[in-house]
């Protein structure tokens, strides 16, 4: 008979979201032995097992802050696995702890949140506390801070709290309800059409060869000759700004623009050359690479 020990015993659960005694039992069953373990909760039904080790923490909430001189914001995506933890007043109020806590010190990783002092306890304590009342995967997913430097912040959300952006813009502090309104149109922008950047300058060159070369062999592979699939590449390359550069996007609300034109109405609003000077887009459980 196999020593079950509680090491043991927490890595099954930490594997299948069993309960310990159930983990303690199909230890002792199958001789200790972690995989018949989990086929032995499997057949039992104890535990979705082979899901439970499989499943991602997809689910969650996005929030966002931003300070009354709109010139410091964080966002912040803490992931949990279904919907209804996502809605919980607990779990909600962990996140907005998390989001505060990070917005009022000077954080740069995982580990300086989670061991961030908060009432006494620290964040893990809490994420502790938020773990044993959940029995689901949760975690600090990322998080993100802006401090603009003669610029101003917006943030938006989106309605259940699964999409939030921030957008920087530089040029001047002074922001009217009018221009924080045309901004905010940018940052819904923003949530709706996806860009990757703000303008043609930030698109690295191997990314424009990479799209090129892809464009070319399709319209080759289409019996155009190399010289004419030559053109239409350079063609798609200018309908490829146009579609994941900020700038060059056709406005959502007004399709006669592109958002370029909305930041010439902000600066003639403010009397400042007023410029949009980075983004952050987080759609709930995304890859951190997309």
């Amino acid at each position: 008979m196999a020593n079950i020990t509680p090491q043991m015993v927490k890595e099954l659960r930490d594997m299948t979201g069993a309960g310990m005694g159930d983990c303690k039992k199909a230890l002792v069953e199958s001789n200790g032995d972690i995989k018949e373990a989990i086929e032995y909760l499997r057949k039992k039904g104890a535990a979705s097992a082979a899901k439970r080790a499989a499943k991602t923490a997809n689910e969650g909430i996005i929030l966002t802050k931003t300070n009354d001189n709109n010139d410091k914001a964080v966002i912040v995506e803490i992931n949990c696995e279904t919907d209804f933890v996502a809605r919980n007043e607990e779990f909600v109020k962990y996140v907005e702890t998390v989001r505060d806590a990070y917005f009022a010190n000077d954080i740069q990783t995982t580990e300086q949140l989670m061991g961030t002092s908060i009432n006494n306890d620290t964040i893990q304590g809490l994420h502790n506390e938020i773990l044993a009342k959940f029995s689901e995967n949760i975690s600090v997913k990322r998080f993100d801070k802006v401090c603009a430097n003669n610029g101003y912040i917006v943030d938006y959300i989106h309605g259940g709290n699964k999409l939030a952006v921030l957008v920087e813009f530089e040029g001047t502090n002074n922001l009217t309800d009018g221009a924080k309104n045309k901004s905010r149109d940018i940052a819904m922008q923003i949530a709706a059409m996806s860009p990757r950047f703000v303008d043609r300058s930030e698109v690295n060159q191997d990314t424009l060869d990479k799209e090129k070369e892809i464009y070319t062999q399709l319209a080759i592979d289409e019996g155009k000759k190399p010289e004419i699939a030559e053109r239409i590449a350079q063609g798609k390359l200018d309908k490829f700004f146009s579609e994941f550069c900020l700038n060059e996007q056709t406005f959502v609300k007004d399709p006669k623009k592109v958002i370029n034109d909305v930041v010439k109405e902000i600066s003639s609003e403010l009397g400042a050359d007023v410029k949009i000077k980075s983004f952050r887009r987080f759609a709930l459980g995304e890859s951190n690479e997309e």
